[in-house]
């Protein structure tokens, strides 16, 4: 099985618009990825999904909107 990046998920939040909650993001990677999807980052590897939220929301890779959280587009990293 293919590993996905970190990167592909943000851009994903991006392109979707929308704030999350950590289950409302987990449901939508599942989603857009399948169940039992892989991820890795720049400097990780081999996450499941619930790992990958916590991995970029300790690195503070979302903000809060109020409603939930979404990407700072600023915050992802030219390493694709």
């Amino acid at each position: 099985m293919s590993s996905i990046h970190g990167h592909d998920v943000m851009r994903k939040m991006i392109e979707t618009d929308v704030p999350f909650t950590e289950a409302s993001l987990k449901a939508a990677i599942d989603s857009w990825f399948g169940p039992n999807a892989r991820f890795h980052t720049c400097s990780a590897e081999n996450m499941t999904a619930d790992e990958l939220i916590a991995f970029l929301a300790e690195r503070r890779k979302f903000f809060a909107d109020g409603t939930g959280f979404r990407v700072d587009e600023d915050e992802i990293c030219d390493d694709a």
